[in-house]
């Protein structure tokens, strides 16, 4: 099929065809990091297996031709939680039960303010050397939750460390401040935002449940934007920061639905990233009127879904993204899928070669768009 669109490609992240980040665990790094929990092997051998898969990973990536690249998270458990905990002041805690998500249930953790909170000696950043002297000349791309949802999720933990919500949110901003400054220092000129809040805040059920807690969803979107823009500002300007809106992806299941409409207005016009990754590979995002908002942001269309094995149609993907195009310019158009393929280290509901199926789709599909 020949496209009915065309725009032209892109040197600088994100790219036309791009990844959210997370890959499905290897078969070696499961029973490694099974062990490790058994206390077989060492935190030194569980290391260098999880080099070895990661290792694997990128020639896989960089084979396939993709132009920034990722660790897999396989060093992580969570997506999110890894990253908090690393985070000084902060402790790790057992839920009563777990969060449900569609026809799952989370494993019960999170995590809790214990003293105030600093960035320093993060593991992560480390772990981000590891990855772009692994990546050789290809560009490393990290992930991180974001700002507003260390909050979203403190805030129904409790904390008897801060006073008030301003002082917590001064700490939070100078956290994310020192973290963009060590990852950049480390080399980091690509970096993902990953944020669940605006998915919770595009549903009608959950902005129900905010008020019944006293909450004004739409206060908590424009608090949230402000504490998104302040930590990420005085970026340096060859650095690109991206946020990820998500509505959950934990072994394939989801916990909120709605369309961006809610939040579009706050989020796509004030947030001052560089781009957005937006999920968009079924009814419950919606469609793509609030894209309106944008403004010269990039947006990757996340089109094609991690939730199961099943390749789309590369004519359907082409039709959606000209429909995108009547609102949003193609150039400031990408390609991707809606999330990752293993937001935590148990992985969604598809194969390996399904994985690779689905981006080698996305990449040929950006090809023949953006020429």
């Amino acid at each position: 099929m020949i496209s009915p669109v065309h725009g032209s490609k892109r040197n600088t992240p994100p790219f036309r065809y791009d990844i959210v980040g997370s890959f499905l665990r290897t078969e070696a790094l499961k029973a490694a990091r099974s062990l490790h929990l058994q206390g077989e092997i060492t935190d030194r051998q569980l290391h260098e297996i999880e080099n070895a898969e990661i290792s694997k990973l990128l020639e896989q990536e960089k084979a396939l031709g993709l132009k920034a690249v990722t660790d897999g998270e396989f060093r992580r458990s969570w997506w999110h939680l890894d990253f908090f905990l690393g985070i000084n002041g902060t402790q790790k805690i057992s839920l009563d039960q777990g969060r449900s998500a569609k026809e799952a249930v989370q494993r019960a953790e999170s995590f809790r303010i214990v003293g105030k909170i600093t960035f320093g000696g993060h593991p992560m950043v480390g772990q981000f050397v590891e990855l772009q002297q692994m990546a050789g000349d290809t560009l490393a791309k990290m992930t991180i939750p974001s700002p507003a949802l260390f909050h979203f999720v403190e805030s129904y933990n409790g904390n008897e460390i801060y006073p008030d919500r301003e002082t917590l949110f001064r700490d939070i901003i100078q956290v994310y401040q020192d973290a963009i400054r060590a990852f950049y220092e480390a080399g980091c000129r690509y970096l993902q935002l990953d944020d669940t809040t605006w998915g919770t805040l595009c549903s009608g059920r959950h902005r129900a449940h905010l008020r019944s807690r006293g909450i004004d969803p739409d206060q908590l979107a424009q608090d949230y934007v402000r504490l998104i823009n302040e930590s990420i500002a005085g970026r340096p300007v060859d650095m690109t920061i991206a946020l990820h809106v998500c509505r959950g992806n934990f072994r394939s299941t989801w916990f909120a639905a709605g369309g961006y409409e809610p939040v579009a207005e706050v989020l796509f016009s004030q947030a001052e990233v560089d781009a957005f990754f937006l999920e968009y590979d079924n009814e419950r995002s919606g469609d793509f009127a609030p894209l309106r908002f944008i403004r010269d942001q990039q947006v990757v269309l996340g089109l094609v879904t991690t939730k199961h094995g099943g390749l789309e149609s590369k004519e359907q993907i082409i039709a959606r993204i000209e429909e995108a195009a009547q609102i949003v310019p193609i150039d400031q158009l990408c390609l991707s899928a809606q999330c990752g393929f293993a937001s935590t280290e148990e992985g969604n509901m598809l194969t390996e070669e399904e994985q690779w199926d689905k981006l080698r789709l996305i990449i040929e599909t950006a090809d023949e768009v953006w020429v």
